[in-house]
């Protein structure tokens, strides 16, 4: 699976989540050196329940190798697309996966457990996204091949990491980078021109908080 249709702290984490075999200190990009994850295959039940409520306030704490940001969720404009969100994050689904594509000045791009821009839950989830959805810096958004419909999502999520780039609205809202947008900034500058990350950028866990 490839987004855009073919296109397409540092402390705090680290006490967060403990020091492991797999792990050295910070280096100078700021990010603790991980192992890369190693590929997982996952089969959930079917879509979850709806919880979510329209326009609740949800924020989702992204907790990295290179530090911690937050996503202002659009539980207004994506109620369907947020509580999918929301459930693999209570599942513990993230956990340890890593941000798999890394396209420099364009988006950084995460959650497959396959770790080869192929795998998702098992399950799919469709909601079209709002018709003048612009995806500018910040901006987080649910990834889908091509072939699928305006709006489908699994579990592969982008942060757009430009000002602005030059897609019709077809990838599901997930919501808007609120806190840390300098970690985003610093995982984005470990892409590379194979899209491939210089060095693995661990999911270490997603939270939601009301």
């Amino acid at each position: 699976m490839r987004v855009l249709a073919g296109f397409l702290i540092a402390a705090l984490a680290l006490a967060g989540c403990g020091g492991g075999d797999d792990e050295k200190p910070v280096g100078a990009a700021g990010c603790r050196h991980v192992a890369a994850p190693k590929p997982r295959e996952v089969d959930l039940p079917p879509p979850p329940s709806q919880t979510v409520s329209p326009g609740e306030k949800l924020t989702a704490v992204v907790e990295t190798s290179c530090g911690t940001f937050e996503i202002a969720l659009a539980t207004g404009q994506a109620p369907k697309t947020v509580n999918s969100f929301a459930y693999l994050a209570g599942k513990r689904f993230y956990d340890g996966l890593s941000f798999q594509r890394i396209v420099p000045d364009y988006v950084i791009q995460g959650g497959d457990p396959l770790e080869n821009g192929k795998g998702g839950p098992g399950y799919t989830v469709d909601e079209p996204p709002p018709p003048n959805l612009s995806y500018t810096k910040g901006v987080v958004a649910m990834a889908k091949s091509a072939a699928e419909p305006p709006g489908r999502s699994g579990s592969q999520f982008f942060v757009v990491t430009k000002a602005a780039i030059p897609l019709d609205p077809v990838y599901a809202l997930v919501g808007r980078v609120s806190r840390g947008s300098a970690v985003v900034d610093r995982i984005g500058r470990l892409g590379t021109p194979t899209e491939l990350p210089s060095q693995p950028v661990r999911i270490d866990r997603i939270t939601i908080r009301k």
